[in-house]
This record gives C-alpha cells, structure tokens and sequence, in this order.
C-alpha cells in the first residue's frame, strides 16, 4: 500500500464532504465538536505533522509555537485546512522514513518520518468516516480493507502498550480476524501481539474497517462477531486508547 496515496484519497474525501457541509452539524462520535471543529482538527492535525517533518522537532512545544489561528469563518477553515494536506504530502514525499523527529509513539524506533507516514493513513481515514457520518443520513463508506488491516495492526503494535504491558496485564487473550482481507493477531494477556492464527480466551471477527473503527470507539462492539469471553474482548477495546 502507497501511504501517501491512502493519505491523499481520505483527505480529498474529507474536505469534499467539507465543502457541502453545514459546519454547526454535531459529530456524533465527538459530542463536542460541530463539523467545523472537525474540519479544524483534522487540518491542524495534518499541520503539524508536516511542521514536525520541517523541522526535524524534538519536543512537541517546538511545534505548537509555530501554529497558526483557527481562521475566519467556515469557508476559511475548510480552505486552510485542505491546503495542510497538500503540505502533509508534500513534507513526507520530500522526506525520507529514516529521519528522526518527535513522536508519541513509546520505542524510540518509532520516533520517525516512517511513523508518521504510516499514522496519517489511519487519521485522514477515520475522521473522512466522522464526517460523513455527521453530514449525511447515509451509512459511511468503510475504510478501505488494506488501511484499515494495516491500521489495526499499527494500533497493536503502537498503541496498545500503553494500556496493556507486563506490568498491567489483560485478564487473558485475544484473537483479532478480519473477514474481508489478510489481517489476524493474537493479543496476549502481558501485550505482546502476534501477527498468527491462535485460540485465545476471546475472538473479535468482522471486517477490517469495522474492527478498526471498533478500535476507535465509532462501532460498537456488538456489531462484531465476538467469541468466548465476551467481558475480555470489551477489556481489550476499553484499553487501546485512540483519544
């Protein structure tokens, strides 16, 4: 998968949703935020990601110095902010995934360009499924099945440890599957994840954008196919915090 293609794809998304869309329409996922909020969030967010890029950041404050205000207007914010994914695109194409800069992520391996190439992916798409969801009485589209695997599987690997590790364990295992594309983990109770086909205390099936969005709190778990343990796998949900 091109990463900047799947950013490029979401986003145009995203804004094109934007651009029809009445901004004081709530999110339903974000309960605080309009569309315009949205909007907002998702171009900050796309801008200070190039910004670290740019400057090769090593503390976030380094970052937050250089933003900008929120624009005029909801015509402004919308065309300020479909300008920050162009430039997201164009940091990351101009810059190899070896560079080091600022991330959140735990290892200090992941405190890479590469990371952040890989992260947006996730971001431009489930937020093209926010808006969506908050602009039309239609279902969302599904995020696509290749981004969507790779996102669960980046989520395992990234986020996971902060909320599940040796030291504060999971009451047993879980098996992850997606049903439409290649995409299986075993999450063992201490945190550590296989990328394999394994029993554990509980199993989660459905399709890669939904266990994705599952992860992400914007599908319930219930619409899952959940085997086993069904209180284990709302543990595993409940500690990958996506916020």
């Amino acid at each position: 998968m091109d990463y900047l293609d799947a950013i490029r794809r979401d986003s145009d998304l995203f804004y094109a949703t934007a651009e029809g869309a009445d901004p004081d329409l709530g999110v339903p996922c974000c309960p605080d935020w309009n569309i315009a909020d949205l909007v907002w969030h998702l171009g900050e967010t796309q801008w200070f990601w190039a910004t670290d890029v740019e400057m090769r950041a090593t503390d976030p404050e380094q970052i937050e110095g250089a933003k900008p205000a929120r624009p005029d207007g909801y015509a402004g914010i919308v065309a300020w902010a479909r300008e920050q994914a162009d430039h997201l695109i164009d940091a990351l194409r101009a810059t190899p995934d070896d560079v080091a800069v600022w991330t959140w992520a735990l290892a200090e391996s992941d405190h890479t360009v590469g990371f952040i190439r890989r992260h947006q992916v996730q971001e431009a798409a489930v937020h093209r499924w926010d808006i969506q969801s908050a602009a039309s009485t239609d279902v969302p589209d599904p995020i696509a099945p290749d981004a969507a695997s790779d996102a669960i599987d980046e989520v395992l690997a990234v986020t996971l440890p902060w909320g599940v590790r040796p030291g504060n364990p999971l009451p047993g295992s879980v098996h992850l599957h997606c049903t439409d594309t290649p995409g299986e983990w075993i999450v063992h109770a201490d945190g550590r994840v296989e990328a394999v086909h394994a029993k554990g205390g509980a199993a989660i099936r459905g399709t890669a954008s939904d266990i994705l969005l599952t992860l992400y709190e914007r599908v319930p778990l219930d619409a899952l196919d959940v085997v086993g343990d069904d209180a284990l796998a709302r543990e595993l949900v409940a500690r990958i915090n996506t916020c």
